[in-house]
Parts: C-alpha cells; structure tokens; sequence
C-alpha cells in the first residue's frame, strides 16, 4: 500500500492478521461470525449466523461457563471481557485454542447482553520460556480468584471423603481443567488410593501399594513434600523413566503433582492430569497450589468426622440392644435418633428386660446433658437397671435402687461440679394379661391408644429424676393394656423437637397417633417410622412450634402393642386413674381425662354432665373419708348409641346417703345430682370398700328407668339421708 492510497477496510486487516469477528445478541440469542470466525470455530470459512446451542456446542462446556460469567463482570466494571477458549470438533477433541477480546453491552430495555469481538488463534507457550512465565492478567485472572472462592465454600461444605473427592471431580477450573484426578494417600512405606475421577475401575491397580521409594512423581511428593509439575510427555519420560510406561497409556499430555500437606505433615499427594499441554505459569500453579491445601484440609477434616461418627455409632450400637425375641402375645417397636447435632449418642436409651417372673421390663431413660459425660452415665445407668430388674425387684424398688446408684456415682468429690440427674420410666408387662406396673423418675407420661384410634395421656403416679435424692420414693401405677391398644413411651426429644413446649408437641404427636392406621404387626413399625418423621423428618419443618428456636433433642421411642384378635370381643374405650387423699389438684385431670375419653360423643351436654359428675364423686371420696379414690370409665358400644359407664371405688365402709338439703344448704346435693344427670346408677358394696357408678347411653335414651339404679341395699330405692354424701359444692370447684 502506498501513501496516499485509501485505508483497507476493517475486515482486509482482520483476515491478514488470522483474527475473526463475532457479535452476540443474548436477547436473539444468534451469534454472528465472519468467514475467518467461522474458520478458527471450525466450520466452513464463509460468514455464517449460529444459534446459541450451535455456538456452544463448538466450545469447551467449561469455557462457555466462563465466557458467560465474564461478560456480565466487564459490563459492571466497564471492562474488556478476555477469554481464553477451547474449541472442540465432533468427537470431543480440541482443535485448537483461541482468545475471545470484547466490549460487551447491557441493553436494559431488553434486558440483554450484547458484544462485538474478535477470535484469534493462541498457541501454548515452550515450557521453561519466558513466555511461559508471563502473568495472565484480566478478567480470566478475576475468574480463577471467584473459582477458588466457590471451589473453597464447596470444599469445607464436604462431610465424608466421597463428598470431598466429588467435590474435587466436578471442579472447572478457569482456563485449564484436568481430565484425571487421584488423591494418594500413605500408609507405611506404601501409596494408597484414597480416591480418582476420569479413570475406569481398574486402571488405578498398578499405583496402588506402590512403595514410596518408587521413581514414581507421586511417591516423591509424598517424601519431599514439594510439588511436581510435568508439561510434557517428554518430560514426564526424561525424568522418570521407570514408571513413564505406567502413565503412557492414559495418553496425557501434561500432568501436576502437589502434596496434600495438613499442620506441616504431608498426608498424601494430588494428582490432575491434563489431555492437552499446559505450561503451568505461576498463576496456574498457584491456582493449583490453593486447591491442594483447600483438598487437604477438607480431606482431614472429613476423615476426623468419619471417625467421630464411627466410634459415636459404635458407642451407640453397643448402648442401644435390639428389641430381643419376640414376646407372646404383644409387640414391640423401637426407634433411636440423635438430633442433638455433636456427638451422635447422648443420654437417651431403651432397654427391654427378659424377668425372673416370666414377665418382662420396658425401661427407658434420658441422662441430663449430650456429651461424653452423658452417654457414659447412661451406659452405667442402663446396665445397673438391668441388674436390679434381674434380681427380681418390683418397679418401685428397681427405681429407688437405680437413684441411689446414679446419686452415688455424680456426688463423688470428683464429680460435684459436674452433678447429674436422670429421669426414667420402668414398666413390667404381664403378656399373657396384658397388667401393666408402672414406676415414673419425672419421665413424661405414657400415652395409650386405644383400639378405636382415640389416644389419651396416661398419668401415672411418679417421683423425683433419677440421682437426686437418695432416698425417694417411687410409687406404682397398675393398670391392664386391652387387645388393640398400644402404649407410647417416648423422651422429651420426640415432644418437644422442633420449637415445641410439652402441650403443642403432645398436640402434634396426637395427631400422628390418630391419623395411622392399624397398629400392630408391620403397622407398629409404620407407626414408629410415622412418628419420627412428624417431628424429625421433612415434614416436620411445616408444624414447627410456637418457640422462636427450632430445638433439638435426641429422639427414644418404645411402642408395646396387645394385637386385637379377630374373635376378641368388642373393643372397650377404658381409662383407669387414681386419686390420692394428698393429690387433690388430680380432680382436674381427671376431669379432663373424661373429656378426653368422650372426644367424639354425640351430645356435648352429655360430656358437661359427666364431666361434673366425675368431679363430684371423686371430691365425696377426698372429703368425706380418708381412703384414695380410683377412678374407672369405660365407654362401649357403636359410635352414636354408645354407653358410658364409670365407677369410683375407695376403702372407705360407710355408704353415701341421698338427702333433701335446704335452699340455702351448701352440700347434701351430690346424689340428686347423679340421679338427674344419669341414665343408671348405683351402689355397689365390696368386702373393703364400696364403688359408686353412673351410665350415661349417647342416643340419649336410658334402656331403662332412673330407678333402675341399685341402691347400696339392692332395694332400688336410694336410702334417705343419714350418712356422708357427696358435696356439689366441692365437686364443682
């Protein structure tokens, strides 16, 4: 060209300097191409328009990624995007290598990207050169500190070793990514293989074992702790001669060797293979450098916690016995689950217990605290329970010897800072009867559900935690499972996980009780398996309770089932509860016992009037003699035209009388009460003692007259007033 002589146009220059052109409307999402564009991508060398999908698939996957995060970062900081691609024919191979340099634009009234650039061919620089050595500096370099921030937070993300080694599998590091990983491991004076990504099975056995004196890169690592970096085949052959063979095969073409170095130790070593020559400039190998120390620290972490897990599941597994044989006549399920987060085995267990009697013993318990300190005085405690109960001990008595033995082993002078206490429930079942005797350490109540589906808490009478004092008592609850029914015994974890207080969680776990259906055989299991996962499983994240925190707590859940058979009679809904002469304050839960018990009754003002009734001749028994009160209700029958029959017992000899209180008296009202209110009742005189009981029909029709209640001498009549008699006045309060 002489002086003078007009400008060649753009494109001459470009195409005499091997630079092609693109542009790119993400809105469209066409990309255009000139001829030599066309040529460097690969295809034939006219201008052309590609879609997105027919651009991407000329370009490493790893390289799109990277083009895509790199325009919307030069856009923000108003930058030259430059990117380095990989371009791949058909069969996956790469052709060539070029460099991407735009100006890319926002359109914010379309909401997309828009950027002319150029395409030009790069070759990889003679490692050892000083080209080789030159920084790459640029939004590629902005890219790799954003790779190692995500690299990073996967990486200590990781909680196994097979997570960690998929971590390392699918990273992409910007600009060059290997095709081949192995982590090795040492053990002695051997290699081992901790884990690879990119090889097949197999192809890793004669690395394996390999002696650390071998003339292999990996096992110099390993004894020098200093990182190998070979960028070519020929290289790779030069400088270890006796295991390049080995390496051959794999047809890589550069490869890099870093120590996975932890507290100044060097575990093992990490190898990433490349399919094509890399020259392994300071930035790369510092990019390297990173992700090795980040892979080290992330492979012991893991392998501490594979540890801990492994010995805190053996300590569970040895703390935790299986349910045993099974027991005729009844069924047993059993669940364990630490959420405590920590140490996977707290203070929580179950134990079922073979007697001398022929009987067996459920215990359950839960030690204060989720430690090491807690699962040891669990597995103390656990283990000299058992051992009261074999002697032969009744529940009371296992309970009382177990609080002297925990109170014994924490108030030493060793341990008095670090007091403990622990509660527990102990049941001894009768299978051939279904009688059960209960002893309560401050454990939550059992809970019953019957054969009908209806579920109630069963209070039982129960003493101070285990460990406290010494001395406390334990007084026992007796009462009979009916075929169908099932008993829950449950830790606190199993109520209260997941922000819920007694009450809310109780609500929910009655809910799951009600709604299962079936309960015995494989549907026991399932019900065990449903009441875990309402509180701990996903779904338990939709009935959070009113609590601001989520808590957590280990979960122990015993469920003992008395299978109903087809040829047993009618189920009966029935609840049994005793009041003490000092627990008046139980009036009121035997009054909402009853209402629990007619949950699903017809008439509401039926449920009012047993209710009072209830109360009534419970109080008469506290007041006017000086014998305890039992309490049975037991409702039978279909839904609709069901009976409701209960009875009051107590030791007490004399008889209660009917009188006609004045209008301004006090008392004397409680039997006018009973034979207003009831559709039957009566007296029922036994050889210590008496029972007073009343029914109630829910079709609201008595099957016979009010004077079919039987007096206390059968006559029919109710005797007239010249004895105690219950109080309304009480009753009602």
């Amino acid at each position: 060209m002489r002086t003078g002589e007009p400008l060649p146009s753009v494109g001459d220059v470009l195409a005499a300097l091997a630079t092609g052109l693109w542009q790119w409307d993400t809105a469209a999402g066409l990309v255009t191409v000139d001829a030599e564009a066309a040529r460097l991508l690969g295809l034939p060398a006219e201008a052309t328009t590609l879609t997105e999908a027919q651009t991407r698939a000329r370009l490493h996957p790893e390289d799109w990624n990277e083009i895509t995060g790199v325009v919307p970062l030069a856009v923000d900081e108003g930058t030259l995007a430059e990117v380095r691609i990989r371009i791949m024919d058909e069969q996956g191979n790469i052709l060539r290598v070029v460099r991407s340099r735009s100006k890319p634009s926002f359109d914010a009234e379309r909401r997309a990207y828009e950027l002319i650039g150029t395409l030009q061919e790069v070759t990889e620089p003679t490692p050892g050169t000083a080209a080789a050595r030159s920084a790459v500096t640029g939004d590629w370099r902005r890219s790799r500190e954003a790779f190692l921030l995500d690299a990073g937070r996967a990486l200590a993300e990781a909680r196994s070793t097979a997570e960690v080694l998929r971590v390392v599998g699918g990273l992409s590091m910007p600009g060059f990514s290997p095709d081949g990983l192995v982590v090795f491991g040492a053990e002695g004076d051997r290699l081992t293989i901790i884990g690879q990504h990119g090889h097949q099975p197999g192809d890793m056995g004669p690395f394996s074992h390999m002696a650390l004196t071998t003339d292999y890169p990996a096992a110099q690592v390993v004894r020098t702790g200093r990182a190998v970096y070979l960028s070519s085949p020929e290289e790779y052959k030069e400088r270890y001669p006796a295991t390049w063979p080995l390496a051959q095969p794999f047809g890589r073409r550069s490869w890099a060797f870093l120590p996975l170095t932890v507290a100044g130790r060097t575990m093992g070593a990490w190898m990433a293979a490349f399919a094509y020559p890399v020259a392994f400039t300071p930035d790369e190998r510092a990019v390297l450098t990173t992700v090795a120390r980040m892979l080290a620290q992330a492979l012991s972490r893991a392998g501490a916690e594979e540890s801990e897990r492994e010995l805190t599941e053996g300590l569970q597994r040895s703390m935790l016995p299986s349910l045993g044989p099974e027991i005729p006549g009844m069924q047993v399920a059993a669940r364990y689950i630490p959420t405590g987060g920590g140490l996977q085995v707290g203070g929580d267990w179950y134990d079922l217990i073979p007697l001398p009697s022929g009987r067996f013993a459920l215990a359950m318990g839960d030690v204060q605290g989720h430690d090491v300190r807690a699962a040891g005085l669990m597995g103390q405690l656990r283990i000299a329970l058992r051992a009261y109960a074999a002697e032969g001990h009744r529940p009371d008595a296992v309970l009382s010897r177990a609080s002297r033995f925990l109170h014994g082993i924490t108030h030493d002078d060793h341990q008095m800072a670090d007091l403990r206490f622990a509660t527990c429930v102990y049941v001894e079942a009768d299978p051939g009867t279904g009688t059960l005797e209960i002893a309560r350490a401050g454990h939550p109540h059992p809970a019953i559900r019957m054969a009908d589906g209806t579920v109630m808490i069963r209070p039982t009478a129960g003493g101070l935690p285990l460990g406290i004092d010494p001395d406390a008592d334990y007084p026992t609850t007796r009462f009979t499972l009916e075929p169908g029914e099932t008993l829950m015994l449950c830790t606190d974890g199993l109520i209260e996980t997941g922000g819920h207080d007694m009450e809310s969680g109780w609500r929910r776990l009655r809910t799951i009780l009600e709604d299962h259906r079936g309960a015995d055989g494989p549907e026991l299991e399932s019900l065990a398996d449903a009441l875990v996962q309402g509180v701990h499983g996903p779904s338990s994240h939709h009935t959070t309770g009113p609590l601001a925190d989520r808590r957590e707590d280990d979960i122990a859940l015993v469920l003992l089932s008395r299978p109903l058979k087809e040829t047993a009679r009618p189920a009966v809904r029935r609840t049994l509860l005793s009041v003490a002469q000092d627990e008046p304050d139980r009036i009121a839960e035997a009054r909402r016992h009853l209402r629990e018990l007619l949950h699903d009754w017809v008439g509401a003002d039926q449920v009012d009037s047993a209710v009072l009734l209830v109360s009534e001749m419970v109080t008469n028994v506290l007041v006017h003699t000086d014998a305890d009160a039992l309490l049975l209700a037991e409702v039978t029958g279909d839904a609709a035209a069901r009976r409701l029959r209960v009875q009051v017992t107590d030791a007490g000899d004399d008889l209660p009388h009917k009188r006609r209180p004045g209008e301004l008296a006090s008392s004397g009202r409680g039997l006018m009460l009973i034979e207003l209110l009831a559709d039957a009742w009566g007296v029922d005189p036994r050889g210590e003692g008496k029972s007073i009981w009343f029914e109630l029909y829910e079709s609201g029709e008595a099957s016979g007259d009010v004077s079919e209640g039987v007096s206390a001498d059968g006559s029919g009549e109710a005797p007239e007033d010249d004895g105690p008699e219950d109080d309304v006045s009480e009753g009602a309060a």
